[in-house]
């Protein structure tokens, strides 16, 4: 497949699409939600990975779990079987919409995931609120989730990458709320309901309106600020970290890029040859970048991302708030060395490296659960200084 540059993008090929689907189903991004069986029938029904095609055939699932949830909360059925239907029903407009909302089809699996969501979340414990948030003519949405029984708990400040969105961050608030702390669940910049592109000029000042927001409430202790930014997202946690650096006890800059990544030499081979986590391959993830960064073809790409570097911004050797910085050694989609980057300048940084790790220090005998719960663990250390 070939943008406008008529640059080549590999992708994988569909039995070899199939094959990730049948190995990812029920425990691996993005098929960590999906029932094994239903996996198995949408498999077996693609023809090929035209993305509304693709759209369609879990969005087939997804209508018919929403369906059934509608009838059982009707009739006053149990509300754990209702929630649990909602989340199937999520799950599987999610991975419809997957890797983002780039066709018609998946354009409409994804708002149709986001009204599952909020349907499964009216039986979530502890309540979650949907947060919205003035930016001048626009508005900013949030999923809040406070620990019960704690007085004015700190909070930690959430975001995934460009195929990661706010509805995807639910097990990280679980991980938060069992420690005393709430969880505060965002779109960032050119993914989800954010009004904004990645490159856009106030890109950065949306994290700050929403500081500002937190800062407000009376039923958390805002002050004690945590923010944990995921794969292509990790770059507004380092980023935030100097420019909000005295609101802010810790940031978690979590397989991304500051400087190294956003290069031409590393960001054309990650985005036509690598990607090796990616369902579809490298094509997969260049449409999800290029549409968060408001940008069309690989040229378009590589002429505006040098200037996001935080090096090139000045920003390295300025005071920063302490951040953690977490990856794999192998990662093929954000350098590490960004993170030996970080720790280069400035004032001292931590970092776990998994040297068989690969995107977010996945692989190499690693559990996703032992990443999070150590990430978690150390934010919540933050926030008590």
């Amino acid at each position: 497949m070939n943008d406008a540059s008529t640059v080549m993008f590999r992708e994988r090929p569909l039995p070899e699409v199939k094959s990730e689907i049948a190995r990812r189903a029920g425990h691996l991004n993005p098929l960590e939600g999906i029932l094994a069986g239903d996996a198995a029938r949408v498999s077996a029904a693609l023809t090929s990975l035209d993305r509304d095609e693709w759209a369609r055939e879990w969005s087939k699932f997804g209508s018919e779990y929403e369906a059934q949830a509608d009838a059982l909360e009707k009739s006053g059925g149990d509300k754990n079987k209702c929630r649990e239907l909602y989340e199937l029903a999520f799950h599987n407009f999610r991975v419809a919409r997957y890797p983002c909302a780039g066709s018609p089809g998946q354009a409409q699996a994804y708002r149709d995931s986001v009204r599952a969501f909020r349907k499964a979340a009216r039986y979530f414990d502890p309540p979650l609120e949907i947060v919205e948030v003035p930016f001048g003519d626009r508005k900013l949405i949030g999923y809040l989730q406070i620990p019960q029984a704690i007085a004015k708990p700190p909070v930690v400040m959430h975001w995934g990458g460009v195929d990661g969105w706010k509805e995807d961050r639910q097990r990280a608030h679980a991980r938060f709320n069992r420690v005393g702390v709430a969880g505060f669940a965002i779109d960032m910049p050119g993914t989800g309901e954010s009004p904004v592109k990645f490159t856009d000029a106030d890109a950065t000042r949306t994290f700050s309106v929403l500081i500002d927001y937190l800062l407000t409430r009376k039923d958390i202790d805002a002050t004690r600020l945590g923010v944990w930014g995921g794969s292509y997202g990790g770059y507004w946690a380092a980023k935030l970290a100097f420019v909000e650096a005295k609101r802010l006890k810790g940031a978690v800059f979590h397989g991304s890029n500051v400087h190294y990544g956003f290069q031409e030499d590393w960001l054309r081979p990650a985005l036509t040859e690598r990607a090796s986590v990616a369902i579809f391959g490298p094509i997969g993830l260049f449409q999800a970048r290029s549409k968060a960064m408001g940008v069309k073809t690989l040229d378009e790409f590589l002429k505006v991302a040098p200037a996001l570097s935080l090096k090139t911004q000045g920003l390295l050797d300025q005071p920063s708030a302490p951040i953690l910085g977490v990856n794999g050694k192998l990662d093929d989609q954000a350098p590490v060395e960004d993170i030996y980057l970080l720790m280069e300048h400035g004032n001292p940084k931590e970092a776990r490296i998994y040297p068989q790790g690969g995107h977010m220090g996945r692989g190499g005998n690693v559990k996703d659960e032992e990443i999070a719960e150590m990430i978690v663990g150390w934010l919540k250390m933050r926030l008590a200084q």
